[in-house]
């Protein structure tokens, strides 16, 4: 597990839009998951999330060594286009490192 941990990357990014722009950054954010299932890329996984304020989108995106990179997909290229004229406040992109999880599909059997 620990040779996996260490080639898994983890980013969270997280902005706010304009007022009156967040139906269409989700409308964007759709067209990357109507992609991404439709071409299953493996070793990754994407989420979205909006916060209580509906205008503040944090996404977290996990992969591994074999993931394609997002920016591969035509719908997150896109997304990003004109996501500096659609927030108020500008993406910040981090990197994260798991300190643990859980996931109920993993746990073992009783």
């Amino acid at each position: 597990m620990a040779s996996e941990d260490a080639q898994t990357k983890r980013i969270m990014v997280r902005y706010r839009v304009k007022p009156g722009r967040a139906e269409e950054n989700e409308a964007l954010v759709h067209a990357v998951y109507a992609e991404l299932a439709a071409k299953q890329p493996a070793g990754m996984r994407y989420s979205t999330s909006t916060m209580d304020d509906g205008r503040t989108f944090v996404h977290l995106h996990e992969s591994d060594g074999e993931a394609p990179n997002m920016g591969e997909f035509d719908a997150f290229r896109e997304f990003q286009r004109e996501i500096a004229d659609r927030c108020e406040e500008a993406p910040v992109v981090t990197e994260l490192t798991e300190v643990g999880s859980y996931a109920a599909d993993s746990a073992p059997p009783r």
